[in-house]
């Protein structure tokens, strides 16, 4: 998995280090904090490193990891990344099994990334991007966007996942993990969203009914999609989600229940990089944390400064904790009055 992350002049994150990542980590901040571009920009270099003399490709990481970050972020060059004002290059290092993945550009550059330093084995497992759109509703349009037009709009994060959706289920025994997980997911959805072959589309089955994707809530579609790469087995025992806002569009019991297979999902070997703005989600993977001793780094930005903590050891220091205590004793204000 990976193990530490170091960012320097990369768009918003102007100077980041995270050493002693887990099995989950938490990314906390408020709006435009960098928390999504953080997300990105860790996806980037994993699926760099997993299309990397995968079957027949000829390119070079250098080649993957230009194309990658051009087609995620969609600048118009990639060099318009670097932070504005910077005086030095971006750089990226990051660890993966104690192996070492580094690159970094200046303002200039366009195409071609000159300075990068690989030391990690090609994979053959997948990383996931989860963002906080549901897609299945849009799945064909993403597809017709980026195959066939070939435009911006839709960036990789979404054509990587509409891709992944694209595989069929695959019949026979599943780990345990994930079959547990997925009669969790079902549990919470009431139901099973399945692809038509025939027309095309998804749809949620419940018991003899079935209804149009476009028709069923958004939280269902988003747990729909964990489903469906559990099932299909585009994800195993060694890849990498990163989750965007796993909050949105869920009822907190949901979330709650959401979390608890991230849990179990984790024990089992996938690393999750969840990013939120939501005090339930920090409360909720803070009791994890505690009720399993499990380790859960998290990152906190604060006036473009990024601390590190981990809910092992407490609820850490941060706007969305100070929000909430603010809340609480406002109520009790009233409450006395």
């Amino acid at each position: 998995m990976l193990n530490k992350i170091k960012l320097n002049n990369f768009g918003p994150l102007a100077k980041l280090d995270w050493p002693k990542l887990g099995p989950i980590n938490l990314v906390i901040g408020g709006n435009g904090s960098g928390k999504t571009f953080l997300l990105k920009a860790l996806y980037s270099a994993m699926r760099t490193l997993e299309e990397y003399k995968r079957g027949d490709d000829q390119r070079t990481a250098a080649e993957i990891l230009a194309e990658k970050l051009y087609w995620t972020f969609q600048p118009d060059k990639i060099g318009d990344l670097v932070t504005k004002g910077a005086d030095g290059a971006l750089s990226c290092s990051v660890q993966f099994d104690n192996r070492n993945f580094i690159y970094s550009f200046g303002k200039d550059t366009t195409k071609q990334i000159s300075s990068l330093e690989n030391h990690v084995q090609p994979r053959a497992n997948n990383s996931i991007f989860l963002p906080a759109k549901e897609v299945l509703s849009l799945h064909q349009i993403i597809l017709k966007s980026r195959e066939q037009d070939k435009a911006f709009g839709f960036d990789d994060t979404y054509l990587d996942l509409a891709r992944a959706l694209r595989q069929s289920p695959k019949m026979g025994k599943n780990y345990a993990e994930f079959a547990k997980s997925r009669q969790s997911l079902e549990d919470i959805l009431g139901g099973r969203v399945e692809y038509d072959e025939t027309s095309g589309r998804w749809q949620f089955k419940k018991g003899n009914q079935k209804f149009p994707i476009g028709v069923t809530a958004e939280g269902i579609k988003k747990i729909a999609i964990l489903d469906t790469l559990l099932g299909n087995r585009y994800l195993d025992t060694s890849s990498i989600v990163f989750i965007d806002e796993p909050e949105s569009a869920l009822h907190p019991v949901a979330v709650s229940k959401l979390l608890d297979i991230v849990a179990v999902l984790a024990e089992r070997g996938i690393q999750f990089f969840l990013a939120s703005h939501s005090y339930f989600v920090v409360k909720k993977l803070f009791l994890i944390a505690q009720e399993q001793n499990l380790s859960i780094p998290v990152i906190s930005a604060h006036d473009s400064q990024w601390t590190t903590a981990n809910l092992k050891d407490g609820m850490p220091e941060n706007t969305i904790i100070d929000e909430s205590i603010r809340l609480y004793k406002e109520e009790v204000g009233l409450a006395l009055k």
